[in-house]
């Protein structure tokens, strides 16, 4: 481990996070209660789809070999009402979209380009073969994948199971969170506030993260700066999967979440990486559970939780690629670099023809939550000497 005058760098924390991050037991989920779980388990399809030879629309089913010419139409077919007999040669059957395409027809023609008159109709060009028909298991094969594991299921891949016959997926457990703010500052909002009191915003905006990426989370009421309030409540959290504490992280009398985890058996990892905002946070484990200190400024909790936090309960689900889930944009203005650290910048975000466009909110000081607030991104911008140009391509996580 690096020494105390020698930070991590972001990437070293977030491995050191998902080496002990392991995906949590599965559990079956009814299909209608699992959007936004995570599948451990590939799901596959139960039939072929689609489960017959289909119409791709509303028209007459036909022999290929019998146009062009004039068919009489020996039947309709609804969809979900096969015809009671096959095609015979030199006639046609009407067919609706997702009809039943009758043994005997290769080809469905459109009703837009035939003539119908007294129940039959005429074909002016050849129709090939195959034309408008869905074949079986074209979309999928019974057996066959539909969703793979590690996959987290929005509607999209919701609408495929349960197209595929799929009514009970395998997904991985829901984390258990508590989220425990510490400092004898904090007060609760819409109470009166006294001199040196602030009002506990943390708490709900790491509970607004933490439940967005599907934990099941425990908001501890907050302590003061007393150690005996400090390991009741964190001996509570402990008992979860995860624990995110918010201040008292650092060095001053005051802060005590380290000291008291280390006594209660917690063993850490890391503490303090070399990002701009929440250089102090920590990381550890005690048995299976997920320790993290973030800091106590906002912003600085705000950014810890989504470089660290939100990427554990992904891996912890099972997702294949926990992230963090960076995207490429480009700079509105020139940004200075830190010789030391890794900058994350709050900005706004607009779409161009050229891609996103990104440029930074106005004050990006830790305890600046509401310009925080103003921002729908976060900008990653490495290390360095110098400046990157307006322009220049950069990573960046969606808030």
């Amino acid at each position: 481990m690096p020494g105390v005058e020698e930070l991590l760098t972001l990437e070293q924390a977030q491995a050191l996070v998902l080496e002990r991050a392991q995906p949590l037991a599965a559990e079956p989920v009814p299909l209608e209660h699992a959007a936004g779980r995570v599948l451990a388990e590939t799901a596959t399809a139960l039939v072929d789809l689609p489960p017959f030879p289909s119409s791709a629309m509303d028209g007459y089913a036909l022999r290929s070999a019998d146009t062009p010419g004039t068919l009489p139409v020996a039947a309709r077919i609804a969809a979900g009402s096969p015809a009671g007999r096959p095609l015979e040669a030199g006639e046609a059957m009407g067919i609706s979209t997702g009809g039943v395409v009758p043994d005997g027809a290769d080809a469905v023609i459109q009703h837009e380009v035939v003539v119908e008159n007294d129940n039959a109709i005429t074909i002016s060009e050849c129709v090939a073969p195959g034309a408008n028909i869905r074949p079986v298991g074209r979309d999928v094969v019974a057996g066959g994948a539909v969703v793979p594991a590690g996959t987290r299921l929005g509607a999209a891949q919701i609408g495929a199971l349960a197209a595929a016959g799929v009514a009970e997926v395998t997904c991985g457990r829901r984390p258990r969170a508590a989220v425990l703010t510490t400092g004898s500052e904090l007060r609760a909002p819409g109470t009166p506030l006294e001199p040196g009191e602030v009002y506990e915003a943390n708490g709900v905006m790491l509970a607004a993260q933490l439940e967005a990426e599907g934990a099941v989370v425990t908001r501890l009421a907050a302590v003061a700066d007393d150690e005996a309030e400090h390991r009741g409540a964190i001996e509570q959290g402990l008992e979860h999967d995860v624990l995110v504490t918010s201040g008292g992280v650092s060095v001053g009398p005051h802060d005590l979440v380290r000291r008291v985890e280390a006594e209660l058996g917690v063993e850490e990892l890391f503490w303090r990486v070399a990002v701009r905002p929440g250089k102090p946070v920590s990381f550890g484990v005690r048995g299976p559970t997920l320790v993290f200190g973030l800091p106590g400024n906002p912003v600085s909790s705000l950014v810890g939780c989504e470089l660290f936090v939100r990427p554990a309960l992904r891996a912890l689900q099972g997702a294949a690629d926990p992230g963090p889930l960076f995207a490429v944009g480009r700079l509105a203005v020139p940004v200075a670099r830190n010789a030391g650290r890794d900058d994350l910048m709050r900005a706004r975000s607009t779409v161009t023809d050229d891609g996103v466009l990104l440029e930074p909110v106005g004050g990006q000081e830790s305890h600046m939550i509401v310009r925080a607030a103003e921002a729908d991104a976060i900008v990653l911008v490495p290390r360095g000497e110098g400046e990157l140009a307006a322009g220049a391509t950069v990573r960046y996580l969606a808030l």
